[in-house]
C-alpha cells in the first residue's frame, strides 16, 4: 500500500512538472492604459481599482501564483475574459452594456469567489460595495431587469 502512494505521489509530481512547459498563462501583458470613464468620483475609481481592475483593466498585478500551472491557465483565462467584457483602460472602446456591471455586483457575481479568497483586498465591506455599486451606476449608467439602459454619465458622453 505504501508503494502504492509513493509511486502516486511520484506521479503527481511529475504531472506538476511536466504541466509546467505549457506555455498558456504565463504572456502576462498589461497594455497601456488609453481612455478611462468620466468617474463620478475619486473613491468609485479607487474601489473599482481595488475590487475590479486586476481583471477587467490593463493595469492587471500578476501574483507569483499566476506563473504555475494549473492556476496560471486559470488567472489568464480570467483576465482575458474580463478585458474582453469590461476594459476600464480601454473607454474609448466600450462594452455593450457597461451598466451590467454594477448589477453583477449587486448580486454577488463580481468579483469573484475564488478572486476574493486570493486576493483579499478586493473583498469589499459591505458600506464599500454598496458605494461602488451606486458609483458604478452613477458613472455607467444601470441595466433595467427588462435590459433597457437608464441614462447615467455615460449615455451623456456618447
Amino acid at each position: 500500500m505504501l508503494k502504492l502512494l509513493l509511486w502516486s505521489l511520484a506521479g503527481l509530481v511529475a504531472f506538476f512538472v511536466v504541466i509546467q512547459a505549457v506555455p498558456y498563462g504565463r504572456q502576462h501583458t498589461n497594455p497601456p492604459a488609453r481612455v478611462e470613464p468620466t468617474w463620478d468620483s475619486p473613491q468609485t475609481r479607487a474601489l473599482a481599482a481595488r475590487a475590479c481592475y486586476d481583471c477587467h483593466s490593463n493595469e492587471t498585478v500578476w501574483p507569483w501564483y499566476s506563473n504555475v500551472a494549473p492556476i496560471s491557465w486559470l488567472v489568464q483565462s480570467d483576465v482575458d475574459r474580463g478585458r474582453m467584457e469590461l476594459n476600464f483602460s480601454a473607454w474609448d472602446n466600450p462594452p455593450k452594456e457597461p451598466g451590467e456591471s454594477a448589477e453583477k455586483v449587486l448580486e454577488s457575481e463580481m468579483p469573484m469567489w475564488y478572486y476574493t479568497a486570493a486576493q483579499p483586498k478586493a473583498a469589499l465591506p459591505v458600506e464599500e460595495t454598496q458605494a461602488l455599486i451606486r458609483g458604478l451606476e452613477a458613472t455607467l449608467g444601470t441595466e433595467s431587469r427588462t435590459g433597457e439602459r437608464e441614462a447615467g454619465n455615460s449615455e451623456r458622453r456618447r
